[in-house]
């Protein structure tokens, strides 16, 4: 079971969850109109890492005036947080018109490594009952940038919960291992 604490100050922390997070997927013009295309996810988990985020926050908005921004952040990582049991059946993207690959609850083995976290693509995250938020899904594969101040200017009304240290090490570690894999080409 995760371990999760309430927002204890103003600064984004990695492992905060927002909710109702959007994601600009595409902007284009024709004829002077522009048209935005979004997806709004329900819940997102910071992946930015914290002391990156402390920086941040207290060069930026700490009031004292600074000859550079160097330690400013341009934006934050998140990754929506999916439904597990809409993951184990593959519709957690059906909204956007995705059928992604199922975990049927008959092949036991399969998920049990999804609920395990030995699929390195995925981050079963069970939440605790006092948390309104469903056991979930990360898939690392789904990551996006939101402009900081813009998360900032949010976290006040869409602040869901912020996981403790020790589980949102984990998160970070599993998704910069993911990332940082290498490339095999297919064998097709």
């Amino acid at each position: 079971m995760v371990q999760v604490t309430p927002l204890s100050d103003p600064r984004i922390r990695q492992g905060d969850v927002f909710r109702d997070i959007d994601f600009i997927e595409h902007v284009t013009e024709a004829d002077g109109v522009l048209e935005v295309s979004k997806i709004t996810f329900p819940l997102v988990v910071v992946l930015t890492q914290d002391c990156d985020l402390e920086q941040d926050f207290k060069y930026r908005w700490s009031g004292e005036q600074k000859k550079t921004q160097d330690k400013w952040l341009l934006s934050v990582l998140v990754a929506p947080l999916y439904n597990a049991e809409h993951v184990y059946d593959g519709s957690h993207l059906s909204d956007v018109d995705r059928k992604m690959e199922p975990f049927p609850k008959g092949q036991s083995t399969r998920l049990n490594f999804l609920q395990n976290n030995q699929i390195p693509r995925y981050h079963f995250l069970p939440f605790p009952d006092e948390v309104r938020v469903v056991n979930s899904v990360v898939d690392f594969k789904h990551y996006f940038a939101v402009n900081v101040e813009t998360l900032k200017g949010l976290a006040p009304t869409r602040f869901v919960c912020s996981i403790s240290p020790l589980y949102r090490e984990d998160i970070s570690h599993r998704f910069a291992s993911f990332l940082s894999r290498i490339g095999l080409p297919d064998a097709t």
